[in-house]
């Protein structure tokens, strides 16, 4: 029996969850639709059982699975900013976005199989990427070191073209290099000194 999503988990057994949930991602980048349950249980460390009890269906968990992995990037944006500058804030979770794009292109074919089923896995995630974007780049643009001119959903284009050619694994030096260029270039041009 799936639990009741309105009664909060204990702590252990929330910890078990989220624990599914990460072995469920790398699971399912790793074999996609071929993933089996039993592995996924026992990377996560847990039985069969609590596996079953939370989430009774694949497309049950691989929903779930992909909507924790756009939580926890959009959730990490206010500790971001109260560790680092505004600067630094930007360049970390554009690197937690491509381990996101990573994770989603890894688990495509179970995603897909989640939509044929009827279900909408992606249901809000846009919206929820470009708030998490938007203050991001709210704080960068009030801080002075970003330009004023480029809207997060500019900026989440520019991101995007990123992860559609660089998300693989392999290709995590090319990812780097491109989102360097990219944040480089949402820098305030230098003021000219008036010549003399």
């Amino acid at each position: 029996m799936a639990r009741d999503a309105g009664r909060p988990l204990r702590a252990d057994a929330q910890r078990n969850r989220d624990k599914i949930l990460a072995a469920a991602v790398r699971v399912f980048t790793e074999e996609g639709l071929d993933a089996h349950f039993e592995r996924i249980a026992r990377e996560a460390g847990v039985g069969s059982g609590t596996l079953y009890r939370n989430f009774p269906t694949r497309e049950a968990l691989i929903e779930a699975a992909y909507r924790n992995e756009v939580a926890r990037l959009c959730d990490a944006v206010p500790g971001l900013l109260a560790a680092m500058s505004p600067p630094e804030a930007l360049r970390a979770w554009t690197r937690r976005f491509i381990d996101y794009a990573t994770a989603k292109l890894g688990m495509a074919d179970a995603l897909r199989a989640v939509v044929s089923s009827g279900t909408n896995p992606y249901a809000d995630s846009h919206e929820m990427i470009q708030a998490a974007l938007s203050s991001l780049m709210d704080a960068n643009t009030a801080a002075g070191t970003i330009r004023s001119d480029i809207s997060p959903t500019d900026m989440f284009a520019a991101l995007a073209g990123i992860a559609l050619t660089s998300a693989k694994p392999e290709q995590r030096a090319r990812a780097e290099r491109l989102l360097d260029l990219t944040l480089d270039g949402l820098k305030p041009a230098p003021s000219r000194l008036p010549e003399n």
